[in-house]
């Protein structure tokens, strides 16, 4: 029996094939877990961890996502409590057989009065005719402290793979007390993929990546993180009003991946979590 991922799976008919569905939420409060539901192919585990912050780490048992895949993800931390939450490993989406057709992400995001909040997932790397759409919300109170990354990687540089044709929607919104603070849309396609090198475009970058802390003097830190560098990699850092935001782009995922540890681990102060390999 074929593996779904296998080239020659993609002679078959979607209709014939198992789609994916997972669903994991996990709420914390101050004083530990509350609630944690998983079925499907999400999965969302607790490890054990020496610091004082939990970690909760996702994973998708299916091994990839391909057109008609949707997994639910949701990350809750109570009023006053603090969590971590990532990913086991790198996300990758896979070619589309049916036309038209996504895999679809949700996540969803949510920090009370006075909690930490950190969404650190690893890359998501998009192969050849990959078709995903993700959405991620976050919900933050007034007085909450909220760190994400987000990375793609456009195929393989290792494997000689060139991305031609792929489509993926990729957006988030984070709302501080109901208001909305930021809301980063994205759209990458054939189209896009074709002036790649332009300047206006990707700039002839293989990789990319968004890093936003929120938080109330957030904007200080940002002398701190232009300072990073790491060959290969071209940032940005922009700090105002509570808010600190790093693009950063590379024409290969790793030396990406050297740059955002650094950076988070500048902004954190601490390691990374441990299922991260850098």
């Amino acid at each position: 029996m074929l593996d779904r991922h296998h080239p020659q799976a993609n002679r078959t008919d979607t209709a014939q094939m198992q789609r994916v569905r997972g669903r994991a939420h996990v709420v914390m409060g101050a004083g530990g877990l509350k609630d944690l539901h998983q079925s499907g192919s999400a999965k969302a585990m607790m490890p054990k961890v020496h610091s004082h912050v939990p970690e909760v780490v996702f994973l998708n048992t299916s091994g990839g996502l391909t057109a008609g895949d949707r997994l639910d993800y949701r990350l809750e931390v109570e009023a006053g409590g603090q969590l971590i939450g990532t990913t086991q490993t790198a996300e990758r989406a896979y070619a589309s057989v049916a036309q038209g057709a996504n895999a679809e992400v949700s996540v969803a995001l949510v920090a009370g009065a006075g909690a930490t909040l950190e969404w650190l997932p690893q890359e998501t790397i998009l192969f050849e005719r990959s078709r995903l759409s993700r959405r991620t919300k976050a919900e933050i109170a007034g007085d909450a402290r909220f760190l994400f990354v987000e990375s793609l990687v456009l195929g393989r540089a290792a494997m000689g793979e060139v991305i031609e044709s792929l489509h993926l929607t990729d957006r988030r919104d984070i709302r501080r007390a109901g208001r909305l603070e930021f809301m980063e849309p994205l759209e990458i396609d054939a189209g896009l993929l074709a002036t790649r090198d332009h300047p206006a475009t990707l700039n002839g970058a293989r990789a990319i990546a968004t890093v936003g802390l929120f938080d109330q003097g957030a904007e200080g830190m940002a002398d701190l993180v232009k300072q990073i560098t790491q060959e290969g990699v071209t940032a940005g850092v922009s700090g105002w009003n509570g808010k600190l935001v790093i693009r950063a782009m590379a024409a290969d995922g790793y030396p990406l991946r050297r740059y955002v540890a650094q950076v988070l681990k500048k902004i954190r102060q601490a390691e990374l979590p441990r299922v991260w390999q850098v």
